[in-house]
C-alpha cells in the first residue's frame, strides 16, 4: 500500500509540474504577443499536423476595416468593451437555449474566450479544457487591452480550409487586403465563423446570407475597443 501511495503521490506531483510549467509558456507566449505579430495557433499547428497547409498574414489593427471590427462584435460579443472575458447573461442565455433544445448548440462564448481556444486550445469539449480555457481568459484580459485582444481574434481566426485571419480571407475571397473591405464583405466573412470550411464551398447559403443580413443591421451599434493608454 506504501508503494502504491508513493506511485500516485509522483504521478501527481508530476501532473502538477506540467500544468505549472504549462501556464508558464502560455504566460510567456502572451507576454511576446502582445506587441509582436502572432502567425501561429494551436488550430493552425493541428492543420498543419493534418497534412494541410496554412495561408495566414498578419496585418496591424489599423489595417483592418472597421466594418470587419463592427460585425466581429456585433456577430461575436456584443458586450466585448465592457466585460472582462466573460458575459455571464450569454452564457446564461445559452445554457436556456441548450436545456430547452436539448443539446449543445449555443455557446455564450465571448471573443477572449474564442482567442483563447484557438491559440492554445483544440475543439475537443471537455470540463478541463473549458477550466484551462478560462484561466486563459483572465490571463488575456489582464495582459492585453481591447484593441490587442480583437486584432489577434482577427488575425488567427479561421476563414476557410487552412485560410486563417482576415488578411488571407479577404485576398482569398475578394483579391483585396482587409483594410479594403466594405460592409457586406466584412458582414460576410464573419457570418462564416461558425462553420467556415462549409460556407467556403457554399457562399450561397440560405443561413450564411440571413447571418449575413443580421449582423449588418447590428453593425452601426457596435462599440469599438478604444485605444490603450498611454
Amino acid at each position: 500500500m506504501s508503494a502504491l501511495f508513493k506511485f500516485i503521490k509522483r504521478i501527481l506531483i508530476s501532473l502538477m509540474l506540467l500544468f505549472v510549467a504549462y501556464q508558464i509558456l502560455v504566460i510567456a507566449l502572451l507576454a511576446m504577443w502582445k506587441t509582436q505579430p502572432v502567425e501561429n495557433s494551436m488550430f493552425m499547428l493541428a492543420h498543419r499536423i493534418g497534412g494541410g497547409s496554412v495561408t495566414q498574414e498578419w496585418v496591424d489593427y489599423d489595417q483592418i476595416a472597421k466594418p470587419v471590427k463592427q460585425a466581429a462584435i456585433a456577430s461575436e460579443d456584443a458586450k466585448f468593451i465592457n466585460h472582462e472575458g466573460f458575459d455571464m447573461e450569454g452564457i446564461e442565455a445559452a445554457r436556456q437555449k441548450n436545456e430547452e433544445s436539448g443539446k449543445a448548440s449555443a455557446g455564450g462564448s465571448t471573443i477572449t474566450q474564442q482567442l483563447a481556444k484557438n491559440l492554445f486550445l483544440t475543439s475537443h469539449r471537455s470540463y478541463v479544457r473549458k477550466g484551462e480555457e478560462a484561466l486563459i481568459t483572465v490571463l488575456l484580459e489582464n495582459m492585453w487591452d481591447k484593441q490587442r485582444i480583437l486584432a489577434v481574434y482577427l488575425n488567427v481566426a479561421e476563414f476557410g480550409n487552412g485560410i486563417y485571419g482576415i488578411e488571407a480571407a479577404a485576398q482569398h475571397y475578394f483579391d483585396k487586403p482587409a483594410k479594403k473591405l466594405n460592409r457586406d464583405e466584412a458582414a460576410l466573412l464573419i457570418a462564416m465563423l461558425p462553420n467556415p470550411k462549409y460556407y467556403e464551398e457554399h457562399q450561397g447559403a440560405k443561413r450564411l446570407r440571413n447571418k449575413q443580413r443580421i449582423i449588418m443591421r447590428r453593425m452601426n451599434s457596435a462599440a469599438l475597443p478604444a485605444p490603450p493608454a498611454e
